[in-house]
């Protein structure tokens, strides 16, 4: 195993910072991860000591990394070179691995990627501290303004189970809360959110992309919580399904 992690193959390709890869199977599409992008990846690794059959690896595949919080340099390397789908395997010398990172894996590395999804970062809304005139406002004081029309017709009820990928920020621009962030989306019924939530959401069809300031009132400002952040929340939601169908 030593001499398969140490030594790429001569048809490997290089880069000018000393890691080598070859494709295994390409991906789709063209678009390649940044610092501003989360990744998931099935990944596994050897080193020199490693057992043929006994990868490591970097976690749940399905959980997402930011790619500029990822601690080897090889890897996030790896990943700027990468499409959705694609496949490779890289070989890492020991600075573009661990680096000798006390209670780390020593030495050079190989590992195995499959890019398996890229996601931007959900980033404050250039109208965060305010609804804009073009907003649509409602007679409680929440305010909406459609993102990306739906492709469904039905309407959630006040009752129904929906789900949404959503990310929330405070009027200064902090994010608090984001199922982007966590890689995966939020099913819930309505009747036991917040009732800007409650309210706004019903006014979605599913597909559709919408953008809610809601008032503290209808928010978390009664909460005796002190997590819970206060004062008008501006959401970003998508209506993916209702009662689990599209």
């Amino acid at each position: 195993m030593a001499a398969q992690v140490e030594n790429p193959p001569a048809d490997a390709l290089k880069t000018a910072s000393g890691l080598a890869y070859k494709v295994e199977s390409p991906g789709s599409g063209t678009v390649r991860p940044t610092d501003a992008d989360l990744v998931k990846v099935a990944a596994s690794f050897w080193t020199a000591e490693s057992s043929p059959d006994k990868p490591g690896n970097f976690g749940p595949p399905t959980h997402p990394m930011l790619m500029s919080r990822l601690m080897l340099p090889g890897l996030k390397e790896a990943l700027g070179l990468m499409t959705v789908g694609e496949k490779l395997r890289v070989w890492l010398p020991e600075k573009l691995a661990f680096g000798g990172a006390a209670g780390k894996p020593k030495g050079p590395m190989m590992l195995d990627l499959v890019l398996l999804d890229v996601t931007p970062v959900p980033t404050d809304p250039a109208d965060v501290a305010a609804p804009p005139q073009d907003a649509q406002f409602t007679k409680s004081g929440l305010a909406m303004k459609v993102l990306a029309p739906g492709t469904g017709t039905a309407h959630p009820k006040a009752s129904s189970t929906v789900t949404v990928q959503y990310s929330g920020w405070t009027t200064d621009g902090r994010m608090f809360d984001s199922s982007v962030m966590r890689g995966a989306a939020a099913s819930f019924p309505l009747n036991k959110v917040i009732k800007g939530w409650t309210e706004g959401v019903q006014m979605m069809v599913p597909g559709e992309k919408a953008r809610f300031w809601i008032p503290g009132k209808l928010a978390y400002d009664g909460s005796d919580n002190p997590n819970t952040p206060k004062g008008m929340l501006v959401f970003d939601i998508e209506l993916l399904a209702i009662d689990g169908n599209q």
